[in-house]
């Protein structure tokens, strides 16, 4: 990939630190590959516990066949995780005796799981209305598609079969049962999972079609002790996607704040995502991230490669690559675009499932956040003089815009500030 200069100088920077999905309690994590009306939809969560108390019952559009199911690789939705991630860079002043002064410039699962397959033959419609459409082994994870005739029934059907569904949850399961939904319910096969080796959940990744583009967090909610999080990774062909019924907001980016931060990005960030929730009453999406694949800058982690995105179920790429200036072979063009959303959710706020739609909006956004590293050299030129003068007011600037961002006391942040100044400045006394 050949970058201009001018999209380096735009956004580039040394990139120092990210935030990850573990930075967030009783956070999942979904990518949904979406073209026309095929979904591809990844699960992971950060269930923490023994395996045998662990179930999902998940709303689809239709009965799933045995090839539209396959358990993914942690890794997959780790890497997009860290592709996508909020992220910091630092720049570092140069000498204003030597150097014009600037902005300075920067650096630039595999599916399957084996398992059983063919389906038991579906069984007949019992006294409670439920019925068995399907049922599968897939990887370490006994699948079965239910469909069924009233909620209370389907709820009082789960809890006789062993499935810890709270209490409450047939008003959830009523809307979905109206709307002519079948349910996916997975829990882990422990002689399978044993048998296969792994010692932790993996993701599970299901394919459907379906005219809507949306998906379901209301049922995670009913026996929730608080605010979930949730991020979504949405792999489209077109651009940045966007909910429908909920407001979606980008982000404050690109601020400068003091280079303290760089040891406390984890605080910072929880931080400033609490305080922009709050301004928008609770009731936002926030776009994280939104690029084309091809590419990052800076980069937190490369791109995902062909293969890691086909193992997302990115079904749209090119086998081979196209032609290139005088006869060379370019990569092929992934025409791949990912947004990332980030949403912490309650029955209060969020009384509605999540509706998307993809938007021709292909202008690059990531959430960076900017540390400025002040010149500390001996050098007396009237250039320094000023720079020097300067500096105070800059840092200043910077405390204002970091108290802003994340509410903290802004005497609190003067004070951290103060002490990293002089800790800098000692070490750069003994460096010279």
């Amino acid at each position: 990939m050949v970058w201009s200069a001018q999209a380096l100088v735009a956004f580039c920077g040394f990139y120092v630190a990210k935030v990850d999905a573990r930075l967030f309690n009783q956070a999942s994590q979904v990518v949904l590959v979406r073209d026309g009306d095929r979904t591809i939809l990844t699960m992971s969560n950060d269930f923490r516990g023994e395996p045998k108390e662990f179930a999902m019952v998940v709303p689809v559009p239709s009965v799933l066949r045995r090839d539209q199911i396959q358990v993914s690789d942690r890794d997959l939705l780790e890497h997009v995780d860290a592709y996508s991630a909020p992220r910091l860079v630092e720049y570092f002043d140069p000498n204003p005796c030597q150097a014009p002064r600037g902005r300075g410039a920067g650096a630039a699962g595999g599916g399957g799981g084996g398992g059983r397959g063919g389906g038991a033959a579906p069984a007949a419609e019992n006294s409670l209305g439920v019925k068995i459409e399907a049922q599968y082994t897939v990887g370490e994870y006994d699948i079965l598609i239910l469909s069924a005739v009233e909620s209370t029934g389907l709820e009082t059907w789960l809890r006789q079969n062993g499935y810890r569904i709270p209490r409450g949850a047939a008003d959830v399961l009523a809307s979905y049962i109206m709307q002519n939904m079948k349910f996916f319910v997975a829990r882990v096969n422990l002689e399978q999972q044993s048998r296969l080796g792994f010692t932790s959940l993996r993701p599970i990744r299901v394919e459907f079609d379906s005219p809507k583009f949306m998906l379901p967090i209301r049922l995670g909610m009913v026996n929730a002790d608080g605010p979930q999080e949730l991020l979504v990774y949405t792999v489209t062909r077109q651009g940045r996607v966007e909910t429908t019924n909920y407001r979606t907001v980008k982000l404050p980016t690109g601020m400068d704040i003091p280079p303290f931060v760089r040891g406390r990005f984890g605080e910072f960030y929880k931080a400033m995502f609490s305080e922009q929730a709050k301004r928008a009453e609770n009731r936002a999406v926030f776009t994280e991230y939104a690029w084309d694949m091809g590419f990052c800058d800076p980069c937190a982690a490369n791109p995902l490669s062909p293969d890691e995105l086909r193992k997302l179920g990115v079904f749209w790429l090119a086998d081979t690559p196209a032609a290139g200036p005088r006869g060379q072979l370019a990569a092929p063009r992934q025409q791949v675009f990912l947004t990332r959303l980030h949403v912490r959710y309650d029955n209060a706020h969020f009384p509605e499932d999540l509706v998307f739609q993809q938007t021709a909006d292909r202008q690059n956004y990531q959430g960076r956040y900017v540390l400025r590293y002040p010149w500390n050299g001996g050098d007396s030129c009237a250039a320094a003089v000023t720079y020097r003068q300067g500096l105070p007011a800059r840092y200043e600037r910077e405390a204002q815009q970091l108290a802003d961002l994340t509410g903290w006391n802004i005497g609190d942040i003067r004070r951290w500030n103060t002490d990293d100044i002089r800790r800098r400045m000692g070490i750069a006394e003994l460096v010279r």
